[in-house]
């Protein structure tokens, strides 16, 4: 789960993560109220959405004075605002943060993850603030410092000063670093996040380590824990078939393509969009049905793929361990017995029942392709879209 960068800031103070005074705003004339109260002149306007960029995007300016901050609130706000992360569609501006000015001497990158090979956190720090990380790992690797957290004992003080060191910071500036580091590294844990990012983070001419920008991602499976996290969800800011799909219980995630993609099992899942990428085709979608590919549960997973109209053929791949395919097999005539479904179907059945499936699907009477195997369904279902 996702949060805007004002909410990520409200969560660091708690944990004494120093941060920019700011507030958010709605409209135009909160904007200005809201910059009365900041303790500098010198305010900053910017964008709240969920994609990083904002500020090559023209959604992060820098206000001299009231009537400069009344000005670009009215400008940015109601934008349709266009970053490398929204894609060309871009996304509407429907409220802003209003933050204090720093005086800024450096900007640097903080970031922190879970590191699955290695089974521990990872805290990565870099001398290249303000830039994509993405962009950074390609090109320099070498800018880029980590160190990994034993998650039995937590960040130690010594891989915070290794990392603030690493950076060149001298004097205060370390000691201020390793507060900073210290203190995110307890938020992170706290709130089961699953990424957190300070891009810039930025030491000021005073020596104080602040975090400009802030970036927080939540571990879905833990937000039973985190009711109150689950709150600060904007679903304006997410896919409205990915929401759909979350009342269902189905873990789906749009792409660009044109082929819909219905599979049980996230492997299995990742494996049918790369055979049809390399058979020619582009997947639309992820779509994980999970172990119930009951009817209910394949009829919504129609609907969700059918709403988006650049799928012009569907491919099923279940395979049948804890479900039988017969099962699913029946699932699937009778939810496309309910729904309009206008384009080609293929389908690949694998694992127990799966021949008693295959018998199901071509007695149906219904425009059913069924495929011998994965590579098969790949051929056919690229085919398909030639017809």
């Amino acid at each position: 789960m996702k949060i805007h960068e004002y909410q990520a800031k409200e969560i660091l103070r708690k944990y004494n993560v120093p941060v920019p005074e700011g507030f958010v705003a709605f409209t135009v004339d909160e904007a200005v109220e809201v910059a009365k109260k900041l303790p500098t002149e010198v305010a900053v306007v910017k964008a709240q959405i969920h994609a990083g960029g904002r500020g090559k995007g023209g959604g992060v300016k820098i206000a001299k004075n009231i009537n400069e901050v009344k000005d670009l609130a009215g400008k940015i706000l109601g934008m349709n605002l266009v970053t490398h992360q929204t894609g060309p569609e871009g996304k509407m501006v429907k409220k802003l943060l209003i933050e204090q000015g720093i005086d800024i001497e450096r900007e640097l990158y903080l970031g922190m993850v879970l590191d699955r090979t290695n089974s521990r956190f990872a805290m990565m720090a870099s001398t290249e603030g303000g830039m994509e990380i993405e962009k950074v790992a390609a090109e320099t690797p070498e800018k880029i410092l980590k160190v990994w957290v034993d998650p039995r004992v937590g960040l130690q003080g010594y891989q915070a000063r290794q990392l603030a060191f690493g950076l060149g910071l001298e004097g205060k500036q370390v000691s201020n670093a390793v507060k900073f580091m210290l203190a995110l590294y307890k938020a992170f844990m706290a709130n089961d996040a699953s990424l957190a990012e300070i891009n810039p983070l930025v030491v000021t001419k005073q020596g104080d380590v602040l975090a400009l920008d802030a970036k927080i991602n939540f571990d879905d499976s833990a937000m039973f824990r985190h009711k109150d996290l689950l709150e600060l969800r904007d679903l304006d800011e997410e896919d409205p078939l990915e929401v759909e799909a979350s009342k269902f219980n189905l873990n789906y995630i749009k792409l660009d393509g044109n082929v819909g993609c219905m599979v049980n099992g996230a492997g299995l899942a990742m494996a049918t969009m790369d055979i049809i990428k390399i058979t020619g085709g582009e997947p639309a979608n992820f779509l994980d049905v999970g172990g119930g590919a009951n009817v209910e549960t394949v009829r919504n997973g129609f609907k969700i793929i059918l709403a988006d109209p650049n799928v012009k053929a569907i491919l099923i791949n279940i395979f049948g361990g804890i479900v039988r395919c017969d099962r699913v097999a029946q699932g699937v005539i009778e939810a496309v017995k309910t729904i309009d479904v206008n384009v080609p179907i293929v389908i690949r059945l694998a694992g127990t029942n799966h021949e008693e499936a295959a018998v199901m699907l071509k007695e149906s009477g219904m425009n059913f392709t069924v495929a011998a195997d994965l590579q098969d369904a790949a051929i056919k279902v690229v085919n398909e879209l030639k017809n």
